[in-house]
């Protein structure tokens, strides 16, 4: 019996167009590859608890999440591997040290301070309000993450750190000044300045949990599709068979992709199920 196809969707600016709208091709796409044999599963950078309700309603098979430091399939946990407590503590000195706003993701939940709670709230708000018209309405969800307090947080079960900076070259910087014991890679929040990265532990991303989700359901990942947007999706691209990039991804994320398809406003999901087989127009 040959094996079932099976396909990897990132969230953000892929199946949600940033904290805004799904389309109905995209969900339409999801649930009748499911429909006829197919396994999707998410790749997200977000938090297991950080999903957007709409989103995870869809239905999955399963779910890479924290950019690839946990991973589920169906019930069943198959990749727990949260950063380190002294890597920990190393990022929050170095955040608090270069007066750079952060917050810390545990598989549960989005942790941060009040100001940054409040930053990354003016921040979307300014954002939604400038491109809030651009697409109409079909599912609506739930928007910026929801937050707990950072002195809450229990660092032996932090997952990823995500940080915004002023500057342009925050992400390089950072990824320069913390070296080899990181994966640092630009985030895709819709700032309207500066920049924003992720950071993980190295050898930690979607690509290595994906790898280790195919051995689990014994699927060759030479048949594997991976869709996304952003820089962490490179890693997904490289060990799924097909990788995909979105219509709205940078042109040099683009370059790293064996396709490209349309933009999450233009039905991108669907027409890649389409090309693939994976659903019938």
């Amino acid at each position: 019996m040959p094996a079932p196809r099976i396909a990897f969707l990132d969230v953000d600016g892929t199946i949600l167009d940033h904290g805004r709208t799904i389309a109905d091709s995209t969900v339409a796409a999801i649930r009748s590859a499911r429909a006829a044999g197919a396994l999707v599963y998410l790749a997200t950078g977000r938090a297991a608890g950080d999903i957007d309700p709409a989103v995870a309603a869809i239905g999955f098979d399963g779910a890479i999440t924290n950019g690839g430091a946990y991973a589920m399939s169906g019930d069943a946990t198959i990749v727990a591997d949260p950063m380190p407590r002294d890597a920990v503590e190393t990022l929050i000195a170095y955040f608090e040290r270069r007066g750079i706003l952060f917050f810390l993701q545990t598989n549960d939940a989005v942790y941060a301070s009040p100001r940054v709670q409040v930053a990354v709230s003016d921040y979307m708000r300014a954002w939604l309000g400038t491109h809030g018209d651009a697409v109409e309405p079909q599912t609506a969800p739930q928007g910026p993450p929801r937050f707990r307090d950072l002195a809450e947080i229990d660092l032996d079960a932090v997952a990823k750190a995500v940080f915004l900076g002023d500057a342009t070259d925050t992400v390089d910087r950072a990824a320069s000044d913390l070296g080899e014991r990181f994966h640092v890679v630009p985030g895709s929040m819709p700032l309207p300045g500066g920049s924003n990265g992720e950071i993980g532990m190295r050898g930690t991303n979607k690509g290595s949990a994906i790898a280790t989700v195919l051995a689990h359901l014994g699927i060759d990942p030479a048949g594997a599709i991976g869709i996304g947007d952003s820089w962490n999706d490179v890693e997904m691209f490289a060990v799924c068979g097909v990788g995909i990039a979105m219509g709205n991804a940078s042109d040099d994320l683009k370059l790293l992709a064996d396709e490209v398809t349309t933009s999450v406003r233009d039905d991108g999901i669907w027409n890649a199920f389409v090309r693939h087989g994976l659903v019938t127009p």
